[in-house]
């Protein structure tokens, strides 16, 4: 496994840490159309012994989600970036299909182990709800249906995954987050596991892939290793972290202090054969921590790489003793 982590902010520093720490690579924000712009990116890493595992967020595909007039563009747009992945060499372009927002909580300052801040959301205090995630625009109109999305979703992978398949990149779809089957005036699509086998049903193309968001997972009441093992080599992707509660009613934990057996999910992992990236995602902030971005501080995400180095290295040794 690829053991890689986002780094915010993108400072020589922190580069220089995570590396110390036997990170390998790196998931990246979406750099823009011009290829010149991700070299640039890929050469500063290199500088580490660092290299770009995948593409995450602020991905310009929300005009193709809602299935606007200017679907077009955000169609042209995310071929050259797959086009420009393969020239890289890299293999995983994340995304997900949350129409008009991204990632959402209510609370973000829930006390966690030793007072550390985590984030937490409830369904009854959605007037409170932040999107902690930028979308690429703000979008007005109708409110788009489910089924209206799924033609959505299939329009989109029709144009992009012959691209990405040429490309040599997966496209890794990430589970709505929270997931509720409608936030706001929008329906959803991916937020239960038949959704997920849904969207492998629409293409066999090794391209359409899974990004195994553990947390979003977990809140769905799902048995996590029977899960990983039911989408097998599907998954290209995995954020690996844990949550406390229900769709509708959840807390992030530390990476140790859910109620997902951790152990067994690497266990899991090994069984099917993965072999891609696996990054520590949201983590509680610490002390001297505060103004940072809920969710992507540096200390807690420290820690995350010892535990999940320590995971891999038991799960191996476990497939050595059988």
């Amino acid at each position: 496994m690829q053991l890689t982590s986002v780094v915010t902010p993108l400072s020589d520093e922190n580069l220089a840490r995570v590396a110390q720490l036997g990170v390998t690579n790196v998931a990246i924000r979406y750099p823009g159309p011009r290829q010149k712009d991700l070299l640039a990116i890929q050469a500063r890493l290199s500088r580490f012994g660092l290299k770009i595992a995948a593409i995450e967020g602020e991905l310009p595909i929300q005009n193709a989600i809602l299935g606007t007039a200017n679907r077009d563009d955000d169609l042209a747009q995310m071929k050259q970036l797959l086009e420009n992945l393969g020239a890289a060499q890299i293999g995983v372009c994340c995304y997900n299909f949350m129409p008009a927002s991204d990632w959402v909580r209510t609370g973000r300052q829930v006390r966690e182990r030793g007072g550390a801040w985590t984030t937490s959301f409830r369904l009854a205090d959605t007037d409170q709800a932040a999107s902690l995630h930028a979308v690429s625009s703000t979008h007005a109109g109708a409110a788009v249906t489910r089924e209206q999305l799924w033609e959505n979703l299939r329009a989109f992978l029709a144009e992009l995954l012959p691209v990405a398949e040429k490309s040599g990149v997966a496209l890794a779809m990430h589970p709505d987050d929270p997931p509720l089957a409608t936030f706001g005036e929008h329906a959803r699509i991916m937020n239960c596991v038949n959704d997920f086998e849904r969207l492998l049903e629409l293409s066999s193309s090794p391209s359409n892939g899974i990004c195994f968001c553990q947390g979003t997972f977990a809140v769905m009441g799902v048995d996590i290793p029977g899960t990983i093992r039911k989408l097998g080599d599907r998954i290209r992707y995995v954020h690996f972290r844990d949550s406390h509660g229900t769709a509708d009613d959840f807390t992030e934990a530390f990476h140790d202090n859910g109620p997902t057996d951790m152990v067994a999910a690497m266990h899991a992992y090994h069984d099917i054969g993965f072999q891609g990236p696996i990054r520590p995602d949201h983590v509680p902030q610490l002390t001297g921590e505060e103004e940072g971005d809920p969710g992507y501080t540096m200390l807690a995400r420290f820690f995350a790489f010892g535990y999940i180095r320590a995971l891999i290295q038991s799960a191996e040794y476990g497939l050595q003793r059988r």
